[in-house]
């Protein structure tokens, strides 16, 4: 697919990755001192940097497509970012941290790998080759973290899988429903991403005590599910988060 103009839904789906990725850039810098080796902290610092890499590219399309720079970048109320709504606030330590940012960085590639353009097939390849090792580093810690503290990995799961669950879409938008990939902006429709995502958390924790059985697969209802916001149950980022964003306090010594 190579037309310039894309669809609207297309547009808000492309809008909710972005801040997906503006989020997870925000979490990670703010958790990059905060890990329990030196290993974590690098690591987070890294994935922080690409994580804002992506951010920039996805907003110079986003604004090729007529989204206004400085809302892009900001300059809008809480409700209007439209973010996994795991990255809303991560109460508790580094397991729900862990437990609350690999579904999210998941989800986003699996939508953004979907995407089928010709003309973003350059630059989704990069992030590709990026996620590949924020997604192995994900697993790896949940897999440990799965044997050392198996109840907290599993209390934030079952939280944080249906609400990126929200991210991706309702179950109900198959090969016949799905508007997006109706348009063709898309190769495959939201419920094929949601079962490549629901399989890839009970593989990982099949061998492991942590149960996924009480997690809700189905969510979010489609009555329920907000298409510009991609979540169910409303919710938004902190003012704090949004001050934050905008990096109003140090204005000054803002650098292009």
């Amino acid at each position: 697919m190579s037309d310039d103009t894309w669809p609207e839904l297309a547009l808000d789906y492309v809008q909710a990755v972005y801040d997906t990725k503006l989020l997870l850039g925000h979490r990670y810098a703010q958790w990059s001192l905060s890990g329990p080796s030196l290993e974590d902290d690098i690591g987070g610092a890294s994935a922080a940097q690409e994580e804002i890499g992506h951010v920039r590219q996805l907003a110079r399309e986003l604004e090729g497509q007529g989204r206004d720079a400085d809302w892009l970048s900001g300059d809008r109320e809480p409700d209007e970012f439209a973010n996994a709504a795991c990255l809303d606030r991560i109460d508790g330590e580094w397991p729900s941290y862990i437990a609350s940012i690999a579904p999210a960085d998941r989800a986003s590639w699996y939508l953004i790998d979907a995407i089928d353009r010709d003309d973003l097939f350059g630059l989704i390849t990069k992030m590709g080759e990026d996620e590949y090792f924020h997604l192995e580093y994900h697993d790896a810690r949940l897999e440990t973290l799965a044997e050392d503290d198996p109840e907290t990995i599993q209390r934030t799961l079952e939280t944080t899988l249906p609400q990126t669950l929200s991210l991706i879409g309702p179950t109900a938008y198959d090969a016949d429903e799905d508007p997006v990939f109706g348009s063709g902006f898309t190769d495959r429709p939201v419920a094929e991403i949601r079962e490549s995502f629901a399989n890839h958390y009970r593989e990982l924790f099949a061998e492991t005590d942590v149960s996924l059985e009480n997690v809700d697969w189905n969510a979010p209802a489609l009555e329920e599910w907000d298409e510009t916001q991609r979540r169910a149950g409303g919710g938004a980022i902190s003012d704090e988060d949004v001050r934050q964003l905008r990096g109003e306090e140090n204005e000054l010594f803002f650098m292009n």
